[in-house]
């Protein structure tokens, strides 16, 4: 690294209009607010509005070439110098927030950008609640009300939107009855189904199909922090970022629309059985045609936190806009023992009842 590469870092921190000192966002506002003399600044918004990219952008940005992955940050305020993949971060020695022109760290820029809705102390309060309320959790879980880790990071992901006609094939089953008789001769009556070939058409617009665009998360545990209120976006702003670490993404667009296509599949799938309709549905065959494809990159807000219970740390993410928890926690051996056998009491003294009945 020189000292050229150093001096040419793109890196940006937010001045205190009042005292100063170094701003950072203020999680539920659209204002900065100063670490010292807490005053909060309002962020002016952009004069553009949230747009979908059409996917045949992608062909003249592929021709150009992929920007370094390693970020070198010159902090102003202490002039240490930090390397990151990030988009944001906060100095490694004063700690104060930096946050990266995104026009330069990447070939796909953030269009829009989900702002954090709660704060450290109302994710703590989503943290208490969610160990409060875990039943086969030990008793001394309950008390975990601080992390630690915690942090709150933006995560990056696609979204896709696509008109979509498909063209299928399967049959439609009917049912009916008839009546046969067993060996001994009883009669009964038996279902049976009639099948129909049947093919057609089915057409459905998909908007904002979500894909996460970074695998340092995995996608199923992302997954569950939906859904998220995309309509609460705003146009991407840098301030949005400042005191927040901001992953990149790694997930290029071209495979989070494979991805996307194939959380649209089952959608599909089930369009085409209602649209069979009868009382059973096979689908063979589907064809499905794309057109009107369109993308963007928004990021989402995510508080990491890591608790410790006995000697081993468990990791949570909490969503920062609606206070979702997932995590893993641990089970208490002797709950889940005293709950079996509780379960076993209870079943023995039913059956008692109903032999007492019998008599």
């Amino acid at each position: 690294m020189t000292d050229q590469d150093v001096a040419s870092a793109p890196d940006r921190a937010f001045q205190c209009e009042a005292c100063g000192g170094v701003s950072a966002y203020a999680p539920g506002t659209y204002a900065l607010r100063c670490a010292y003399c807490k005053h909060e600044q309002d962020i002016t918004p952009v004069p553009r509005q949230v747009t979908e990219h059409p996917f045949e952008e992608l062909a003249a940005l592929a021709r150009t070439s992929a920007p370094s992955r390693v970020k070198v940050y010159k902090c102003p305020g202490c002039h240490a110098v930090t390397e990151s993949d990030t988009l944001s971060d906060t100095c490694q020695f004063c700690a104060t927030p930096l946050v990266a022109d995104a026009t330069d760290a990447e070939r796909v820029a953030p269009e829009a950008v989900l702002p954090f809705g709660i704060d450290r102390d109302q994710a703590r309060d989503a943290l208490a609640k969610w160990t409060g309320s875990r039943w086969f959790a030990p008793g001394e879980l309950k008390n975990v009300t601080e992390a630690e880790s915690f942090r709150g990071s933006y995560l990056p992901h696609w979204t896709y939107d696509a008109q979509t006609v498909t063209r299928y094939s399967g049959a439609r089953g009917e049912h009916y009855w008839v009546q046969v008789r067993d060996s001994d001769g009883t009669a009964h009556k038996e279902r049976r189904t009639r099948w129909h070939a049947t093919s057609g058409t089915v057409g459905r617009f998909f908007d904002d199909v979500l894909v996460p665009a970074s695998t340092q998360v995995p996608v199923e545990e992302l997954d569950k922090l939906a859904p998220w209120p995309l309509r609460d976006t705003v146009p991407y702003q840098e301030e949005y970022l400042a005191g927040f670490r901001t992953l990149r993404y790694d997930v290029e667009p071209q495979s989070g629309l494979a991805s996307a296509k194939a959380r649209m599949a089952p959608v599909i799938r089930a369009d085409c059985r209602r649209a069979i309709g009868g009382d059973e549905q096979r689908v063979h065959e589907v064809s499905t045609r794309y057109s009107d494809l369109t993308f963007k990159l928004v990021l989402l807000p995510v508080w990491f936190l890591t608790y410790v219970h006995a000697g081993k740390t468990w990791p949570v993410m909490v969503n920062a806009r609606t206070g979702e928890v997932i995590g893993k926690r641990p089970y208490s051996a002797v709950k889940i023992a005293l709950a079996s056998v509780s379960a076993a009491l209870l079943i023995g003294l039913v059956l008692v009842l109903m032999e007492m009945l019998r008599k």
